[in-house]
């Protein structure tokens, strides 16, 4: 197993965010973590990143614990995370943006193989990323990361703010990364879209994992139909 997480519990305070939640995703495989805002979706993956501290319970990663690693090693063992927010930096270039990805590997990487996945972001390689509209960013976002070669790729709420052909222009490039052999954990609101694209799920509650299966059992599920796609109890 490429990561797993077992009894993981992430508290903020007295506030238990994350409750006890096991999880765990396979080479090769395009796992979904969904849920409402405020699940305790986002702070399952900075657990798993070291951005927020495990409180109880452990994360494996390749099978090993990674839970006291320190953040800045993880992208060099091919662990990289797309935040929500993007987290571009603003000031700079496209250009500049993506070679900031292959510093985990000591820079130098070709950005090429990224132009050619996001042509839009070669027509933009020498504008500053803040100029960028949301998408664009969004693809810009991913595109850094691709440059540190994940072996695991975070994806937090890739679709967030996004008009929707953006973002079924986003989806479609995360069926290629996963094509291409990249493991994905993505996270995400629009839990059809998610279920449709992943081969299995995980669903969030109040921190709590409260369902998990194959994503085409999820998607027929009352409770999923109902209170995440929209369509009401039959």
């Amino acid at each position: 197993m490429l990561l797993e997480l077992k009894a993981v519990e992430v508290r903020y305070g007295g506030i238990r965010a994350v409750k006890g939640i096991d999880l765990n995703v396979g080479q090769g495989e395009l796992v979904t973590l969904i849920g409402a805002n405020g699940a305790g979706k986002s702070s399952t993956l900075k657990a798993i990143c070291g951005l927020a501290p495990v409180y109880g319970g452990s994360v494996r990663y390749e099978g090993e614990e990674i839970s006291r690693a320190k953040v800045h090693e993880l992208p060099r063992r091919g662990l990289v995370l797309v935040p929500e927010g993007r987290g571009i930096f603003p000031q700079l270039t496209v250009q500049e943006n993506l070679a900031m990805g292959a510093y985990a590997h000591g820079g130098g990487g070709d950005p090429e193989p990224q132009y050619a996945k996001f042509p839009r972001l070669k027509e933009r390689r020498y504008q500053t990323a803040g100029t960028l509209s949301g998408g664009e960013q969004q693809m810009l976002a991913i595109g850094r990361a691709l440059m540190s070669r994940p072996k695991l790729l975070l994806l937090d709420e890739p679709s967030m703010g996004l008009a929707p052909l953006m973002v079924m222009k986003i989806f479609e490039i995360v069926r290629e990364i996963a094509a291409s052999g990249v493991t994905i954990l993505l996270i995400e609101q629009n839990a059809r879209l998610a279920l449709e694209v992943a081969s299995r799920g995980y669903v969030m509650e109040s921190g709590a994992i409260t369902l998990n299966g194959e994503s085409r059992t999820l998607l027929a599920d009352p409770r999923v139909r109902e209170a995440y796609l929209g369509e009401g109890a039959a």
